[in-house]
């Protein structure tokens, strides 16, 4: 696993934190997931009042917290939402998001590069949300991105990864680059065919909150994706076109 800019993280799962049925089976999901990571919305809760309560759990889980810019559609928007998030959280990272479609909420990959241009310049550790698109990766680690997080499938679908070849080539081409597949998980497997590709992570959000039993679906979510990186790491069989016999012929006797 690749360390986020100059943190290691000891779980390759990362969880969202809306859409859950109450705070209590939220706390319980993190809890038996082992996320290592939560993302929350400065748009979604204030910071005092009843916003304080869901900081304070947060606090209290112990991970990492990653905010985001969701919501934003302009640079402008992006970037002041990012300074805001790091004077609440007191933190240099941010997942940056900035949409350009309404419908798939996919990336304006143009802002998205000259927002994470910006962020970086002033000493954000920007966790950019992307299509898996090469050119657009090359882009974000020129203008100083450590971390690259392309989508699986729109926000929400629970798809899984609709284009597997482009999500393998992205990981080929950037070895080098800490990887978290974001969005659009929506099975257990799906989790795990990310990290057999080679991915530092994946986060997720919907498929554990919206789940009739988000606690069990977030421990199902955390063995898949530990199953997904063990594998990987085990450097596992390349596929054959034809069988191969896994008991030997040799001293088989045959009748002619």
């Amino acid at each position: 696993m690749h360390r986020f800019y100059d943190t290691a993280l000891e779980t390759p799962l990362m969880l969202g934190t809306a859409q859950y049925p109450s705070p209590a089976i939220l706390a319980d999901a993190f809890r038996a997931s082992g996320a290592s990571v939560a993302t929350v919305s400065l748009r979604r809760e204030g910071a005092g009042g009843a916003g304080q309560a869901f900081w304070d759990m947060i606090h209290d889980l112990g991970v990492h917290v990653l905010p985001n810019t969701a919501g934003c559609h302009t640079v402008k928007e992006a970037v002041t939402t990012a300074h805001m998030a790091r004077e609440v959280f007191d933190t240099k990272w941010i997942k940056l998001e900035v949409i350009g479609h309404t419908d798939t909420l996919q990336p304006d990959v143009f802002a998205l590069v000259e927002a994470a241009r910006i962020l970086t310049a002033e000493g954000f550790e920007v966790f950019p949300y992307c299509t898996e698109d090469l050119v657009v990766a090359d882009r974000l680690i020129s203008v100083g991105c450590e971390v690259l997080m392309p989508w699986g499938a729109p926000i929400g679908t629970g798809l899984g990864l609709s284009n597997p070849y482009g999500l393998r080539t992205i990981r080929a081409r950037f070895p080098d680059v800490a990887m978290v597949v974001d969005a659009g998980i929506g099975l257990p497997s799906h989790a795990a065919a990310a990290m057999e590709m080679g991915f530092d992570a994946v986060l997720l959000n919907t498929a554990v909150a919206r789940a009739g039993d988000p606690v069990g679906m977030a421990r199902a979510m955390a063995l898949a994706a530990q199953a997904g990186a063990a594998g990987y790491a085990s450097d596992p069989m390349p596929p054959r076109e034809m069988a191969e016999p896994s008991t030997p012929v040799i001293g088989q006797a045959f009748l002619s």
